[in-house]
């Protein structure tokens, strides 16, 4: 019986690797040259560290546009609000992956209201969805694809 999985993840080493060019590109960048602004990435944690606001907004630009190179949807992210302590400001960044159970269950919720004669089973932090036919499955694909959803949906472990 043909069934696949939902997911949302990313790639931990490709985060690392798009940190790492966002950190090298403000230490050779002009606006930033004499400013102590960097980032640091802990387990799901991004914290961007600089002496203004407007250089966070700048730094969150800049590390939005390294990870979307990187094949990583920024919706994943939660941004936290920039807290001053001394001359620098810190502003923490929450990395988001796994399908949280409100989420989970919406996504049953819709497949079944649908319709359409799948099955689907919440299992830890995805969602398995089985069915007959393999069009019913790639139904169910399209239908969460045009559905706007807070987090990035990835479909994994298709079997026929």
């Amino acid at each position: 019986m043909p069934s696949f999985d939902i997911i949302s993840e990313f790639d931990p080493h490709e985060v690392k690797n798009a940190i790492d060019q966002s950190n090298k590109e403000v230490s050779t960048r002009f606006d930033f040259k004499g400013s102590d602004s960097s980032f640091e990435l802990t387990d799901d944690k991004l914290v961007m560290i600089s002496e203004s606001t407007f250089q966070l907004q700048q730094m969150f630009s800049i590390v939005c546009s390294k990870l979307s190179r990187r094949g990583i949807d920024i919706a994943c992210m939660e941004v936290g609000d920039a807290k001053g302590s001394g001359k620098m400001v810190r502003q923490e960044i929450t990395l988001k992956q796994g399908l949280d159970s409100l989420l989970a269950k919406k996504i049953v919720k819709l497949i079944k209201d649908k319709k359409l004669k799948v099955q689907a089973a919440i299992q830890g932090d995805k969602v398995r969805v089985t069915g007959k036919k393999r069009d019913d499955l790639q139904e169910v694909i399209q239908m969460l694809k045009d559905e706007k959803l807070e987090m990035p949906l990835q479909y994994d472990n298709f079997r026929d």
